[in-house]
């Protein structure tokens, strides 16, 4: 593999730490959340970072994978990440649901992209037989 960049976040104090990147633009406190109300918690968690590097991992794959198959207007398009985190006999889990949301085409060529967008994200490569990652096509009505 050909590095084409590298970044660096280090943690101190775990699941109840602070989490910092290079150059200091991620700053935050870590803690489980409380399990009650998420607007009211005042502080991040792995799974919600991860949740935010997966959903703009794959959201580039697909705009590469559109490019490639003759769409070049994805328009106003998302990709949410759902970051499940539980447990089971062999301890704790994560699973990811990516949720597209691509307006401009149709559903067929919307799975097609998908399928293909999991294909080549790095997110999905290094998960891929090790969690459950479901996918998701939201289309207009």
């Amino acid at each position: 593999m050909k590095t084409i960049f590298e970044s660096s976040a280090t943690n101190t104090g775990g699941r109840s730490g602070h989490v910092t990147t290079e150059g200091g633009l991620i700053d935050l406190d870590v803690k489980m959340p409380n399990g009650k109300d998420p607007i009211e918690e005042k502080y991040t968690n792995p799974e919600q970072l991860f949740a935010a590097a997966y959903s703009t991992c794959f959201a580039g794959a697909l705009q590469a994978v559109a490019k490639e198959n003759g769409v070049d207007d994805l328009g106003d398009f998302s990709v949410t990440a759902i970051i499940g985190f539980g447990k089971d006999e062999d301890g704790f889990n994560i699973e990811a649901t990516l949720d597209a949301y691509l307006p401009t085409v149709d559903k067929e060529k919307g799975e097609e992209l998908i399928n293909a967008a999991h294909e080549i994200c790095p997110y999905s490569k290094a998960t891929r037989d090790n969690i459950t990652v479901n996918l998701n096509l939201l289309l207009d009505e």
